[in-house]
């Protein structure tokens, strides 16, 4: 049987999420789903996988307007396996879909510039923007995702996680004044860290920030391996994936999800 692994999120304000935990987890394994649900007052970041038609049932369910509503992003396809790459179906609740530790950082309410996959690459194969800034890719993942592979060039933080981002990302500003001159492209897996990285580049001062619209998944996706190098890291037991989608063949020294 045919997997179909998702990733999808969602920065809307939920009252009383709690309140969602037994309906959404009810409903998942009553369609066979396994992955994580992660549920706060500021949304939903899910990763899933099940048939294709169980998860688009799943996703229609969301989109009822007692719950996400119609403008519910279209989910992220993140590859196919012949086997389960979860073990069991968590929903839990959490005080931010992606730890920040940051008030006042609301992508719901003010979403930082986006580009999309095909005008960066475009960017990134004639070395500079639009109106001719050079680009800075800026990885906001933690350090083992990016030992398994990142954009050429690209600068990352060294950090263990994304609540670590906003103290490095400071630090990395304040001694190089120079990234005030440059086009700033923050990236992720799947597009939610960078969501709260750019804005929070902005409050650093920085006047060119983008974020990369889909993450690194959603580049893959549009248009390939261009300017990658390596794999992606994803959060489940294949633990990455080729610029095509396709589950990896490499040993990366006995990793697991389990401990990494």
């Amino acid at each position: 049987m045919e997997i179909q692994n998702i990733s999808a999120y969602m920065f809307k304000q939920i009252e009383e999420p709690e309140d969602w935990l037994p309906i959404l987890k009810e409903k998942a394994e009553a369609l066979s789903l396994k992955g994580t649900i992660l549920l706060s007052k500021e949304g939903i970041n899910l990763f899933l996988a099940a048939p294709p038609a169980a998860l688009n049932q799943f996703l229609d369910f969301l989109r009822q307007d007692c719950y996400l509503g119609g403008d519910f992003a279209q989910k992220l396809v993140v590859g196919y396996t012949n086997y389960q790459p979860f073990g069991r179906m968590v929903v839990r609740l959490v005080k931010e879909i992606i730890t920040m530790r940051v008030p006042g950082i609301d992508p719901e309410r003010e979403r930082a510039p986006w580009v999309q996959p095909e005008k960066l690459k475009e960017w990134l194969d004639q070395g500079k923007d639009d109106e001719g800034r050079e680009i800075v890719m800026l990885d906001t993942r933690n350090l083992f995702e990016v030992e398994i592979g990142t954009f050429s060039q690209a600068e990352h933080l060294k950090i263990d996680k994304f609540s670590q981002f906003p103290e490095a990302i400071k630090e990395m500003v304040e001694n190089r004044p120079t990234l005030k001159d440059k086009t700033i492209v923050s990236f992720c897996t799947g597009g939610i860290r960078c969501e709260k990285a750019a804005l929070y580049l902005q409050e650093l001062d920085l006047p060119k920030v983008y974020q990369l619209d889909g993450g690194i998944l959603g580049y893959f996706d549009k248009v390939g391996g261009s300017h990658w190098q390596g794999e992606c890291f994803v959060f489940d037991d294949r633990i990455a994936v080729s610029p095509d989608l396709k589950e990896t063949m490499k040993d990366y020294a006995g990793r697991t999800r389990k401990n990494l």
